[in-house]
């Protein structure tokens, strides 16, 4: 136990009726007082516990302010050392973590390779995709969970290392054994590639992660040997693939930093393979992950290095999805009219596309999708202004919701969680309460961690606005989901 922390409360004060009823209707206010008149605990030894400051905690004492984010309940649980159940969610880590465990988050730390120092050769990518994986496929999913949840990396040292994907191939410097590796069996594991990415895409989460390692493993060892020059260049392009796909499985469990290594791996093979367009949607991706970490300026760079290595190849879709992602920089920046511009900028390109013109892995990018991300966008600045974007955020939202269904499942759960908080800020409870049961049933569908976040963005919505039974119903059915 650290100086923050207290220890496990004692058994007498979690048995009191009025403490588990508090806990139960999560009465902060209650809990606080008790936690300080029974458990022997300050104000401030509260405060600093729960990553709260002394006067959050006074006000709550008070009642003149409510916990409302589920992020803080899970603070309070976590600083007070309140066993899950108690207050309506799954088991805390620390109620099981072991001393092994702690060792393994060490150890695998200490292992992580710096992707940062790896020149930008082919033979050095092959030896980053067998590092990773060796790294990440001998851990259990919980371990591996709590080992590689690191921070992710921003700013220049971020940014400068990438800049070698706009110079040459680098040529490899050690020798290899020939391979023997046909074009029949290249067929086979871009079949394999397209599948998980197609499956990932749908559902979300990382399931199959692990199946997914597994079959970028064995293309690196294909890499160890001496292919056929064709046949190099499509196992390095399969590569990029499969660690695109890693990625974002990888983000979508909340190892973000992970993510990171895999974004790298998955540019440094594009890169060996001569994929600029892949290169393209990588640093993108890497840019989607800074945007959800609140660095729009890293993101904003991340798109013009994509736009500037790919302006000669990319086709009008891939335009318009890189038009898309620096809108959204500029709107998480507040540019109001660069975001329109640039969104303007993809409708026009969306429109000059062809059938049978671009990569398969970019048919996910429709209307629907340009409509979603920029419905995403004004929701976020109606957080601040809903008069003046509610209605817009949630007519993008209704129009990506008409042309993308349920098998969508991620996109689709991702929309109805964003509609719901259009209606919640357009003072609509009824029609908030109804999208916030689809949301929910929505969210059942995927196992993706990013919409549980942003489910977990909901629920504040849900508290303190009435008292109603209906609006107490969505309340609990975001808890209860949540908590699973």
């Amino acid at each position: 136990m650290d100086a923050i922390t207290p220890g496990l409360p004692k058994a007498e004060l979690l048995e009191r009726e009025d403490v588990r009823r508090a806990l139960s209707e999560h009465d902060f206010a209650a809990v606080f007082s008790l936690f300080k008149k029974y458990g022997g605990l300050s104000q401030n030894r509260i405060a600093s516990a729960c990553r709260l400051t002394p006067g959050k905690v006074s006000a709550v004492i008070s009642g003149r302010q409510q916990v409302t984010t589920f992020e803080v309940i899970c603070r309070i649980a976590d600083g007070l050392r309140i066993p899950g159940h108690l207050l309506g969610l799954a088991p805390r880590p620390w109620e099981s973590r072991s001393v092994q465990e702690q060792v393994a988050t060490q150890i695998v730390a200490q292992q992580r390779p710096k992707g940062d120092t790896i020149p930008w050769r082919g033979d050095a990518a092959v030896d980053l995709a067998a590092d990773l994986t060796r790294s990440d496929l001998v851990m259990d999913r919980r371990t591996a969970t709590r080992a590689l949840a690191g921070a992710a990396i921003t700013g220049s040292a971020l940014l400068d290392p990438l800049e070698g994907w706009l110079q040459p191939v680098a040529d490899s410097v050690r020798s290899r054994r020939r391979g023997r590796i046909g074009i029949r069996e290249i067929e086979e594991l871009e079949s394999a590639a397209r599948a998980f990415r197609a499956w990932d895409h749908r559902y979300g989460g990382g399931l199959r992660r692990k199946a997914v390692l597994g079959q970028l493993s064995e293309v690196a060892a294909c890499l160890e040997e001496h292919q056929a020059p064709r046949v190099e260049q499509r196992l390095y392009q399969v590569m990029a693939q499969l660690a695109g796909t890693a990625a974002t499985m990888a983000w979508d469990t909340g190892l973000q930093r992970r993510a990171q290594d895999y974004y790298l791996l998955a540019l440094r093979a594009s890169h060996a393979g001569g994929d600029m367009i892949f290169g393209a949607n990588v640093l993108v991706g890497m840019a989607r992950l800074m945007l959800y970490r609140d660095h729009p300026q890293d993101a904003l760079e991340l798109v013009r290095l994509a736009q500037e290595g790919s302006r000669q190849v990319t086709g009008p879709k891939v335009r318009a999805m890189l038009h898309t992602r620096e809108a959204w920089a500029y709107a998480a920046m507040g540019r109001i009219a660069a975001f329109q511009r640039a969104t303007a900028q993809a409708v026009e390109a969306l429109h000059d596309v062809e059938h049978d013109e671009e990569p398969y892995w970019i048919g996910y990018f429709d209307e629907a999708e340009l409509a979603g991300t920029t419905g995403g966008r004004l929701l976020e600045l109606a957080r601040q202004e809903p008069k003046r974007y509610a209605e817009m955020a949630a007519h993008e939202i209704r129009q990506a919701l008409s042309h993308r269904g349920p098998e969508a499942s991620r996109s689709h759960a991702l929309d109805r969680i964003g509609l719901a908080q259009c209606h919640f800020l357009l003072g609509d409870l009824t029609g908030a309460v109804a999208e916030t049961h689809l949301a929910v049933d929505a969210a059942r569908a995927t196992r993706s961690g990013r919409v549980r976040a942003q489910l977990g963005e909901l629920y504040p919505y849900t508290v303190g606005n009435s008292a109603a039974r209906p609006l107490r119903e969505a309340r609990d059915r975001i808890r209860d989901l949540l908590s699973a």
